[in-house]
């Protein structure tokens, strides 16, 4: 990095107002139930940023006018985020649509917007976004040295997944630019994710899902090499597809790039692990994350809000992963998303949270221990629109989400990048070991996001 970004590192950031920002029209008070899908969140917040060069059409003050005039219309059709999360009588969370509106923090930061170390979000962008104290989600802006802003998001898991975040944020964008009515209009009808009767009881989902009362303790970490911390990449659309060519074979067909991706991660870590334990024939499991909308929802034009996601994950021999050639890899990973990524799947995976409810559930992988050789799940962030969440002063130059998600396993979520189209930005939350490994071994892929590349 450069001596800027350094010098960066130890920024302040400044509260100077808050308010709650409430819906623009009267909302009638009613309980909203989480989804048997939204019951397999812990309470997890997500923070997503975006970063926008200093307008020269457009007042800061006028910017924050118009995102939260625009929010709070926004709010009208999002209108569960306006709400909070209570317990209802059976110890479930439930959401109470009451309108109490929105935490909107205004803030300043001494630090211009080149000198953001972008490439360790835990320095910055962690900064950027509100700590959630109440609510369903909370904001702030940032407003930089340079006069640049930063829109920075933090919501809670249990209401909203990443395909339903990016639906609000392109609304609120949209409503922002007085480009209304909005293309998305949210679908809140949980009906769509109701058990069958009678209940389909099918075993394989004990191989993914476990009660949360089966949670291992959290084991205490001494070696600083296994700490889980942040980075961020990106990756050039022909290094994409050279990993696509390898990883396809004329046998077992073409691989996807995020079958490819997720494969050759796989191997890198797997190899560090074989470097550090070359005696130890553990195995590793990586998990992907599956959006069920188009499997479950053909007529709702995918606009249902809320979680439709499950974590399907194989777990193989450190020994295969490390000799075996690419093709092997992504063949095992296509093998395991291709039984879960069905309409059946997730059907089955309603009926088996009916029959454990009010007892909490969580995907297995969330925490694997350190004993059961490492673990990763990669998300999908290929939908993230960041370069539409135009607000009326231009795109941002950067956006990601940041997901320091509290599990033993690490976290990747590749993302489209705002500079070039093809070019992929990906948010990996692994251990400073394997994130010092995968740069050694593959900084032909892994290149860390920099400013040059952000041309900011």
């Amino acid at each position: 990095m450069g001596e800027a970004a350094e010098q960066a590192r130890g920024f302040h950031v400044t509260t100077t107002r808050k308010q709650v920002i409430t819906a623009a029209l009267p909302l009638q008070d009613h309980w909203l139930p989480l989804s048997n899908l939204d019951l397999l969140l812990p309470p997890l917040d997500v923070n997503v940023c975006f970063c926008y060069k200093k307008s020269l059409n457009i007042t800061n003050t006028v910017a924050l006018e118009t995102l939260k005039t625009a929010l709070a219309e926004t709010l009208v059709s999002y209108y569960a985020f306006a709400g909070e999360i209570v317990t209802n009588t059976t110890g479930e969370p439930e959401i109470l649509c009451n309108n109490r509106g929105v935490d909107f923090v205004e803030a300043g930061a001494d630090v211009e917007l080149r000198e953001l170390n972008l490439y360790d979000p835990d320095e910055s962008i962690a900064k950027l976004v509100p700590i959630k104290k109440h609510g369903v989600i909370a904001i702030q802006v940032t407003q930089l040295k340079c006069g640049s802003i930063v829109v920075g998001c933090t919501f809670d898991h249990r209401v909203a997944d990443a395909y339903s975040m990016n639906m609000f944020l392109l609304s609120w964008a949209e409503i922002s630019r007085s480009d209304v009515p909005i293309s998305c209009v949210p679908s809140f009808r949980r009906s769509l994710l109701n058990p069958r009767r009678p209940l389909v009881i099918d075993s394989s989902i004990d191989q993914i899902f476990m009660p949360v009362t089966s949670l291992p303790p959290p084991q205490e970490i001494t070696n600083p090499e296994n700490l889980l911390t942040s980075r961020i990449y990106y990756i050039k659309a022909d290094a994409l597809e050279e990993l696509q060519t390898l990883a396809s074979s004329s046998n077992n067909g073409k691989r996807t790039k995020l079958e490819s991706f997720s494969a050759f991660l796989w191997k890198l870590v797997a190899e560090k692990t074989a470097k550090d334990h070359p005696v130890l024939c553990k195995t590793s499991k990586l998990g992907i994350v599956v959006d069920g909308r188009r499997r479950l929802m053909e007529q709702e034009n995918n606009t249902y809000f809320g979680n439709v996601l499950s974590i399907p994950f194989g777990g193989q021999r450190i020994d295969d992963l490390t000799n075996k050639p690419l093709s092997w890899v992504a063949e095992e990973v296509h093998r395991f998303l291709e039984r879960s990524a069905t309409k059946e799947h997730f059907l089955n995976l309603i009926d088996w949270v009916e029959t454990r409810r009010p007892t909490p559930a969580v995907s297995r992988i969330y925490s694997v221990g350190s004993d059961d050789g490492p673990a990763f799940v990669v998300s999908s962030g290929r939908s993230f629109p960041v370069t539409q969440v135009d607000f009326g002063w231009g795109s941002p130059v950067f956006g990601s989400y940041h997901f320091p998600w509290g599990g033993s396993a690490g976290y990747v979520m590749p993302m489209p990048s705002s500079v070039d189209d093809g070019d992929w930005m990906v948010y990996l939350h692994l251990t400073k070991g394997q994130l010092k490994f995968i740069e050694e071994k593959a900084s032909h892929v892994f290149k860390p996001i920099d400013n040059d590349y952000l041309k900011i």
